[in-house]
């Protein structure tokens, strides 16, 4: 059984080409390398920090975190942000000679980053080699990054195994559209294989659907396993360091999983949103609220759905 991590590089990106090969090449790009019968992946937001949504979708696709700071300044104080209010609590943190430590150790003080193993960089590798598969025997479902059409094969979705175990041959739906799909084929790391399991990095063949009618975000799982909403109320955390008001009708974005969808606060006190399209989510998941056009911080604050 080939199993797999993925790691979310984050910080200085580059690292990442040290340690598996370039593949899929987007606002998010994919490195991975094959080791026996483990498949690591590392993921990197090369779209961030001109923008503030790839980095919310690389580290839903990681089960772990490697920070490289190689300077302290807003982008490492919004990266500090998105992994404790994403709650990614296993990640290896490390810096350059130039960064002060002291500094360093101020600004992820209180969050999820404090609790990282810390490490020089010639260990981080050592240290990565370490950190065992993450797994579950859930229901069958798989989360889509990317999706494109093949000359001779047709509609072929990427994405990472969330839940479980998916099949060839397995009918499934996809989500938010609720359209029946047939699993063709699966490969991972380039070679076919039958099965998949969480959290495999695939790339599936499929039929029933066409690439327009994918996006990024979008679910394939069994009937019944995820909900479908136009409205969602959550345990709400407002970011500290973002000092504007919000109030009732102001509009935004709204980040869970990979999905990125405008909303509008329909409530403040609990607070509520209501989205122009239909989301994909479930009980407990982390919604984070954003303000990409914000000139200081862009991470208004987070919580879970109710």
């Amino acid at each position: 059984m080939i199993r797999s991590v993925n790691f979310v590089v984050l910080g200085k990106q580059d690292l990442a080409s040290e340690f598996g090969k370039k593949g899929t090449e987007s606002d998010l790009t994919l490195y991975d390398r094959k080791e026996s019968d483990i498949i690591k992946t590392w993921v990197i937001p090369n779209g961030f920090p001109d923008k503030i949504q790839p980095l919310f979708q690389a580290i839903n696709l990681a089960e772990y975190v490697i920070l490289y700071v190689d300077k302290l300044d807003k982008f490492i104080g919004e990266q500090i942000i998105a992994l404790d209010s994403l709650k990614k609590e296993k990640g290896i943190l490390s810096h350059t000679f130039d960064v002060d430590e002291s500094k360093l150790n101020m600004m992820i003080k209180g969050t999820v980053v404090a609790n990282y193993i810390k490490v020089d960089q010639d260990k981080i590798k050592e240290e990565m080699d370490k950190l065992e598969p993450i797994t579950n025997n859930e229901p069958s479902e798989l989360l889509i990054d990317h999706c494109f059409d093949v000359k001779g094969v047709g509609t072929v979705i990427l994405g990472k195994v969330t839940n479980g175990t998916i099949k060839q041959y397995d009918s499934l739906k996809l989500y938010p559209a609720g359209i029946d799909v047939l699993i063709k084929s699966i490969q991972m790391h380039d070679d076919p294989v039958n099965e998949s399991v969480c959290p495999a990095r695939v790339g599936l063949a499929v039929k029933g659907v066409k690439p327009d009618e994918v996006s990024r975000g979008d679910v394939i799982s069994k009937e019944g396993i995820v909900d479908i909403k136009t409205e969602v109320s959550l345990d709400f955390q407002k970011n500290p360091f973002y000092k504007s008001d919000i109030a009732e009708n102001h509009g935004c974005l709204v980040s869970i999983g990979l999905q990125i969808k405008s909303a509008k606060f329909s409530s403040i006190s609990p607070l509520t949103l209501t989205f122009e399209k239909p989301i994909i989510c479930k009980k407990g998941q982390i919604a984070v609220i954003l303000k990409p056009e914000s000139t200081t911080i862009r991470i208004l604050g987070s919580g879970t759905i109710q």
